[in-house]
Parts: structure tokens; C-alpha cells; sequence
């Protein structure tokens, strides 16, 4: 599919069916997702990968309540997908790489509240926007799920290493067409000539 073309059908699916996604469009999505940029080539993002009901239930059982789950109209749409792919940053591996030799004038090495921009999140936010971008390509639906609560539990139960935080979860399958309409839609967009400045602000 050409570039443009999924920018443009690119959109947040809520409902997805159960259908297993081949393997090899995985690992199709997933290379990509980890040739998105990093800076000073750092590789400071990973991905944990649940595929099928009986894995994604960790991602679910961690990160919601059952007062959520049974109130929730968008829940079982979501509860659907047959992948969830976590989005992992270490904030340490760029602290090391940024006291190598070649990075030291960067001033960076020492701790992460030294970073005033934290480029690990940044990393990760390009590896989660390819992964939306893959999966338009290969004809899949794709869900960005926030990390609000049970990160630590989530962490424990998947083996975890110590220093990687959740940056968020892709919902990731074969839409149903059942969506529920968000009502963001609704609000109206800021225009082109207010977000693209030229010249100056």
C-alpha cells in the first residue's frame, strides 16, 4: 500500500473479531516496528507479543477492573483482539548508551531527569506509530490502549527485567465492523494553518 494512502486509512478500531492473525504478518509488523527511529541507535524499545485469548488475558486482568469490564459498551469489542503488543522503553539503556564516548558532549549519561526532552518515550511513540501504519498495510484494525494502572502487576506476570516501563499497549486484529463511534470524532479539528507554521510561529 502506498505511504499516503495509509496515513490516510489510518484510524483507532475498538472492535475487532477473534480470527488468529498469521504469524508472518506479525513478524512483518513487528521488524518494522523495530526499524522505526532510535536515537543514537540505542534499540531502548522491545515489544511483548500476546497472541489468542488465553495470553491477552494477562494484558486485560492486569490493567482493568471488573466494574470496567462489565460496564464498558467498547470492552468485549476489545477483549476480542486476537494480539495485544506492548510497547516496552528503557529509560536506562539510554542513559548508558548517552555516557558512551561518542555521546558524552550530549551531557545526558548521568540520569534520566538529566534528559529534558526523554527520548526513550519519543522512541517508542515512532515504534507504535509504525506498528499502526503495518497493520493498515496488512489489512488489519489496530487500537492504541494507554498504560493508566497495572503496569507493575502486568511487569510481574510476563517476566518484566527491571528498568522497562510500559509505554502502551496495540490492540491488534481483523475489524468486526461492530466499532462504537468515538465521540472525539465530534470535535472539531484544529485547521491545517493553525498545527503548520512557516518561516515562524
Amino acid at each position: 500500500m502506498e505511504l499516503h494512502e495509509a496515513i490516510r486509512r489510518r484510524s483507532m478500531v475498538r472492535s475487532f473479531r477473534t480470527d488468529l492473525v498469521d504469524r508472518t504478518v506479525l513478524d512483518r509488523i513487528l521488524e518494522a516496528a523495530i526499524r522505526s527511529p532510535t536515537a543514537g541507535n540505542t534499540g531502548g524499545t522491545a515489544f511483548v507479543t500476546l497472541c489468542g485469548p488465553d495470553e491477552t488475558a494477562a494484558y486485560w486482568d492486569a490493567t482493568t477492573d471488573e466494574v470496567w469490564r462489565a460496564t464498558s459498551a467498547r470492552y468485549p469489542g476489545l477483549r476480542r483482539a486476537p494480539v495485544i503488543l506492548l510497547a516496552y522503553a528503557s529509560a536506562t539503556a539510554y542513559v548508558a548508551r548517552y555516557a558512551e564516548d561518542d555521546k558524552a558532549d550530549a551531557h545526558l549519561g548521568s540520569d534520566p531527569d538529566a534528559w529534558p526532552i526523554p527520548y526513550w518515550t519519543g522512541d517508542a511513540a515512532f515504534a507504535v506509530m509504525t506498528v499502526l501504519l503495518a497493520a493498515v498495510d496488512a489489512g488489519l484494525g489496530a487500537c492504541v490502549l494507554g498504560n493508566f494502572r497495572g503496569e507493575d502487576a502486568l511487569g510481574a506476570s510476563l517476566g518484566v527485567p527491571d528498568g522497562w516501563r510500559l509505554f502502551g499497549a496495540v490492540a491488534l486484529g481483523h475489524p468486526d465492523g461492530q466499532d462504537h463511534r468515538s465521540p472525539s470524532l465530534d470535535r472539531p479539528s484544529p485547521p491545517s494553518s493553525a498545527r503548520v507554521h512557516w518561516g515562524r510561529w
